[in-house]
């Protein structure tokens, strides 16, 4: 009988929260268009950031939050395992296919913007 009245204090208490997370939410938002006239995008800015820190952090507080950044947390630990990072010669190699790939669409686009000038120039008598 315990467990369900303090689980239901849990589900009150989540839902508060989560009401408080949105109403910050919702708040920083409208301060940062409120404020339009009276402050710079720096501070308005600041004022949106803060209020999504502060949500996202009542936000934690609950049960839901907690198995959402513990999802999240393993999520990027199984996946930045998987990362495979290149070689020196690898990262040298991609680097210089990438030059000559960039070299030769530049000669490219150059050829065919000197035809299209000397053919307007052709055609409009001003060559």
């Amino acid at each position: 009988m315990d467990s369900q009245k303090e689980q239901q204090a849990g589900s009150s208490k989540d839902t508060a929260l989560l009401i408080a997370s949105a109403l910050l939410l919702v708040g920083g938002l409208s301060a940062f268009y409120y404020f339009i006239g009276q402050y710079n995008v720096l501070v308005r800015t600041l004022i949106l950031l803060a209020s999504i820190g502060a949500a996202l952090f009542a936000a934690y507080q609950t049960h839901m939050g907690r198995v959402m950044w513990s999802y999240i947390n393993g999520a990027y630990r199984i996946e930045a395992r998987k990362v495979v990072w290149p070689s020196r010669q690898e990262s040298i190699q991609a680097t210089l296919m990438i030059a000559v790939v960039v070299l030769i669409s530049a000669l490219l686009l150059w050829g065919l913007d000197s035809a299209l000038l000397w053919g307007v120039k052709t055609l409009t008598g001003r060559g």
